[in-house]
């Protein structure tokens, strides 16, 4: 009788990709619970910056392990480019001190370190001294992963853990392939930035998008399903179509004359969608102190910003997701000052059921 023969070991694909590993903010202390169609709208646009801000970002000069060499700077600087041509109302700024920068980007090569990003207004969180964005490997021919990580920064989460993906992995597989080299992850690690499925209420809208700029590539041997994608999935490079879409949703170009005035003691109706956002100017007519904010039954975020040597600054805020207020800043203006109120809709349960007021 012959010995029937062992089975043959599963062959398990080494990655020839390097991974970013993203930030996630973590949960405010106390937060309301919520519900439903609230709860998608108002964690649909956390983290994401008040448009017609203009982001400053810098690059560490020392310690030397988080300098760069002007090459790779530049590749950021081009991917910063990329993201501004797509016609948003972001501006990107670079300034010479990382303390007075709100992303402030590093070149630790440390495998440990690899690449990663603070999400979106996560990082204004953030020791002032501490890096929110880091580069682990050469960028001088991988402009994509400065563009992911640029993605991060804007607030978007990583597309491949999408709920409505319906990918289906080969979990150990993928837990084999990321503990060998370039990436070394531990389990958790791994399945924190790959199989976790992130919330449903943080996705932007119900499709998913395999090219996105936020998506990983992936060899053969790691996706049951789609079929499709059993031999490999690799993004089709730079910002996909939806990229761009989203994108320019939640932060549309400011046209000239969109931005109306506001007057002091007069209400002025909020006609916005949830995720949209209205901007106003306010001339203070005296020097005094003085409280803007909404009234309504809405989610809404409130940001002052005025001009500066690097573009529009926040310097005031105040957001009501998640509690039951309403948003409210009060500030110190002098007589002839103008600045700019910008009220982004959360949510809100029928439009023009809102309203903002400078008194």
């Amino acid at each position: 009788m012959r010995t029937p023969s062992k089975a043959a070991p599963k062959v398990v694909p080494v990655t020839a990709h390097r991974y970013c590993s993203i930030r996630m903010p973590k949960p405010p202390a106390a937060e309301l619970v919520l519900t439903g169609r609230r709860a998608r709208l108002v964690r649909e646009t956390a983290y994401k910056w008040m448009n017609g801000s203009t982001l400053r970002y810098a690059f560490y000069a020392k310690p030397a392990r988080r300098a760069g060499p002007e090459a790779q700077r530049d590749v950021v600087r081009r991917a910063f480019a990329i993201w501004k041509a797509q016609g948003i109302g972001l501006d990107f700024v670079e300034v010479a001190k990382p303390v007075e920068a709100d992303i402030r980007i590093a070149f630790d090569q440390d495998p440990r370190e690899g690449s990663w990003s603070a999400v979106g207004t996560d990082s204004l969180n953030w020791d002032r001294a501490a890096p929110t964005m880091n580069f682990g490997w050469d960028l001088t021919t991988d402009i994509d992963t400065a563009l992911h990580e640029i993605g991060h920064a804007l607030g978007f989460p990583h597309e491949h853990q999408n709920p409505f993906a319906g990918i289906v992995w080969d979990e150990e597989a993928v837990y084999l392939s990321l503990a060998k080299a370039p990436n070394k992850w531990s389990r958790k690690k791994t399945f924190d930035n790959i199989i976790a499925k992130i919330e449903p209420d943080t996705v932007q809208g119900s499709r998913w998008d395999p090219d996105s700029i936020m998506h990983y590539p992936f060899e053969a041997g790691l996706i049951k399903k789609p079929a499709k994608y059993r031999q490999g999935l690799t993004p089709a490079g730079g910002l996909s179509a939806r990229d761009i879409e989203w994108v320019r949703t939640f932060y549309p170009s400011v046209a000239a004359g969109a931005v109306r005035a506001l007057a002091a003691f007069q209400s002025t109706p909020l006609t916005l969608q949830p995720g949209a956002q209205a901007d106003f100017d306010f001339t203070a007519p005296e020097t005094r102190d003085y409280t803007v904010a909404t009234f309504g039954v809405a989610d809404t975020h409130i940001a002052l910003s005025r001009d500066s040597a690097v573009g529009r600054q926040v310097f005031a805020e105040d957001d009501d997701s998640g509690d039951d207020r309403n948003a409210s800043v009060r500030v110190a203006l002098k007589k002839g000052e103008t600045v700019r109120v910008g009220v982004r809709m959360r949510f809100i349960e029928a439009v023009g059921e809102a309203a903002v007021m400078v008194w």
